[in-house]
């Protein structure tokens, strides 16, 4: 039986894939793999790029392509039968990543072209590969003794197991959980659109009524607009608690032993690279270069922050009492009487932007964008092999009509599919051996509401923002013009700036101009009307104090947990998380709350220690959107210089030195202060 993995197909042939096809696939790409890489050092005399970094290029990008594709099915179509698959296949890729990085000859290879006298001749781009991978070599043990290598190896493997292991308990922990209502009045306050939903989810499951879920649509609908306070309670203990020691399911799937020896092995890792901890391993491939910089910089912005957000909670606290007789607001009904005094307030609710906002039009009005800033144009193409019938397929073209690109879009929520919103790569731009270009391909993947009965699927105003900021990360992978696949795209950008394109695509989503393109109701075509409009746009940030202490929270727990780790006498993992609460938490949390359980970003994503980077690139975007505030948000000479200094250039360049072409000088907090409302 021919395995569709191994042919040489433009795209993945999803619907010829099958979970036995994975692990031979893998095996016997490996096996290639290690033998062609024995034999290019052994065929060489002299290494250049010619000779050695282009051929491995291209032998990586077969495993790559095999790899993305089969991580890819195990997040947007998980099963019973996938996963096994993708496990064995990913203790073998974990044990190739490990030795490649313990590789003594390929490092002297890579190291003799650094010290060469043609080194300097190599393009800008060619020298940051070669860079970059003697950095990785370093921090994958390459200069440890050969049992401390064993170790670290050891480790890197087992990493690996429990990122895989933590994703399939909140994966399965989430859809454990499921509430059967059978009358109506009990989801009293839900939207239409909610309560369409959970009819259609009952009637998947062959039941009478209405089912709720954990999945994002339903969650967040239930936990704004219920009336029933049991029932938003009931909802966010599930929530909170999933794949923890506690809630409904309490140590089914429970995360705490992942946590915890992950976060060991993690520090047991920097130190045998002789560095102090985790967060210091990090900060190695970042723009920041101390750790004491990302703490004085998320202190920074707390403190900024801090007044605003009692502001916010007062008046939260105040419209509760006095408008509904709330006299100690609890966190489960944050986001229901946030919803209510907005609605007071300014007179709209995000469920009145749904009808206007339809799938087609956002995505026209997305493509108008691109196209006036870019000169992109986007055709749909029909006849592409996908793992879902949802899932459609696009061609990106610039200005001068060549192929740039392609994307998969995977839109809806459903069973068996990751949580969340993600760009991830499918094909990355590389320049092959015969001169031709391997253009690059996304997956941009969301889990929005999909269509309900006749009507198209829906949006609000802040699910057309994730789609717009996973549309920014897929243009950084698809306009690059770097031809070496190790710092195209988004390939070797540091961790803290790879935000950048996608959280300046946000700022579109509140200029009347961009909502005009982007709306249009879905029964009468009409445009969201000037009233609307004001509305939203006067309520942007409502709340924004709030919403930044928040992130501020997330961020800090995360760092300081890598940061001040210790194996005996430390804090735990929930007092840590406690102790960052109560500096820059304005809620009081309940006990049974285990937030870190279901912490993907840093326990299953590339985030740990990273988690300031969302903060940090959004003053990057904030203070590089303020250009196209001064001179056009639809300046196009704005936009090709975006373009040409950060979207094309990948990971070719410290991210600095491209943010100051483009913006003339280093970034500010001041922009990201002014547009989230807070006074400096």
């Amino acid at each position: 039986m021919t395995n569709p993995l191994l042919q040489q197909s433009e795209l993945p042939l999803f619907a010829s894939i099958k979970a036995e096809h994975m692990e031979t696939a893998i095996r016997l790409t490996l096996e290639k793999s290690r033998e062609q890489v024995e034999e290019l050092l052994e065929s060489n005399q002299e290494y250049t790029w010619s000779s050695l970094v282009q051929p491995l290029e291209e032998l990586d990008d077969q495993l790559k392509r095999q790899w993305s594709t089969i991580c890819h099915l195990n997040a947007v179509a998980n099963s019973e039968i996938i996963r096994p698959a993708y496990n064995a296949c990913l203790t073998m890729v974990s044990e190739y990543s490990a030795e490649r990085g313990q590789h003594g000859g390929l490092f002297q290879a890579f190291d003799s072209i650094a010290k060469s006298d043609a080194y300097g001749a190599l393009e800008q781009a060619q020298r940051k590969v070669i860079e970059n991978t003697l950095l990785d070599f370093r921090l994958s043990g390459i200069n440890l003794m050969e049992e401390k290598k064993q170790r670290f190896k050891q480790i890197k493997q087992r990493l690996a197991d429990l990122s895989a292991k933590f994703t399939e308990n909140l994966l399965d922990a989430t859809q454990a959980w499921t509430k059967e209502i059978s009358d109506e009045k009990q989801l009293a306050g839900l939207p239409e659109s909610a309560l369409a939903l959970a009819r259609e989810t009952a009637k998947s499951k062959k039941l009478e009524g209405f089912l709720l879920t954990l999945e994002m649509p339903c969650y967040i609908a239930v936990m704004t607009y219920a009336d029933s306070q049991e029932l938003r309670r009931e909802m966010y203990e599930a929530f909170v608690t999933r794949a923890s020691d506690q809630g409904p399911n309490a140590e089914q799937w429970d995360n705490t032993d992942i946590i915890n020896e992950t976060l060991t092995l993690r520090h047991e890792m920097s130190l045998l690279l002789g560095l102090k901890n985790y967060a210091e391993q990090s900060i190695t491939k970042k723009m920041t270069t101390e750790t004491d910089q990302v703490i004085e910089f998320l202190h920074n912005l707390s403190s900024k922050s801090i007044s605003r957000g009692k502001l916010d909670l007062q008046e939260l606290q105040e419209f509760a009492l006095e408008h509904h007789g709330i006299e100690s607001l609890q966190v489960w009904d944050a986001s229901y009487y946030s919803e209510k005094l907005k609605q007071s307030r300014y007179a709209v609710s995000d469920e009145d932007f749904r009808p206007y906002f339809p799938e087609n039009k956002v995505l026209e009005g997305l493509f108008a964008v691109v196209h006036r800033l870019y000169g992109l144009k986007i055709q749909e193409r029909q006849n592409v092999e996908t793992w879902h019938e949802a899932v459609r397929f696009f061609d990106l073209y610039d200005d001068a009509g060549e192929l740039r690109g392609q994307f998969y879009l995977d839109l809806y929520a459903r069973p068996q599919k990751r949580g969340g919103a993600w760009m991830a790569e499918c094909r990355c731009r590389t320049r092959l051996r015969d001169g031709s270009i391997q253009l690059p391909v996304a997956y941009l993947t969301c889990n929005l509401n999909k269509p309900v009965g006749d009507q198209p699927a829906l949006f609000t105003h802040r699910e057309v923002q994730t789609l717009f900021h996973e549309f920014g990360h897929g243009l950084h992978h698809m306009l690059t013009r770097i031809d070496y696949a190790d710092v195209s795209g988004i390939n070797g950008v540091a961790w803290d700036a790879v935000e950048l394109p996608s959280q300046i695509m946000e700022n579109w989503l509140w200029e009347k101009e961009t909502l005009t393109l982007i709306s249009g109701h879905y029964q009468t075509g009409e445009s969201l009307p000037e009233q609307m409009l004001d509305k939203l746009l006067a309520a942007k940030n409502f709340q924004s104090g709030l919403g930044m202490l928040r992130q501020l929270e997330l961020a800090l727990f995360d760092f300081r947990l890598h940061l001040e780790y210790q194996n005996e006498g430390g804090l735990t993992v929930q007092e840590l998380l406690d102790e960052v609460r109560g500096q820059v938490s304005l809620w009081e949390t309940p006990a049974f709350n285990r937030f870190q359980h279901g912490f993907a970003h840093i326990f299953a994503g590339g985030y740990a220690a990273g988690y300031y980077s969302y903060k940090w690139a959004e003053v990057l975007s904030a203070d590089a959107y303020s250009r196209f505030e001064e001179e056009g948000i639809f300046n196009q000479k704005t936009g090709k210089d975006f373009m040409t200094c950060i979207l094309e250039q990948g990971g070719s360049k410290h991210p600095m030195e491209l943010f100051k072409q483009f913006r003339g000088g280093e970034p500010s907090i001041d922009a990201l202060l002014r547009h989230n409302g807070i006074s400096n």
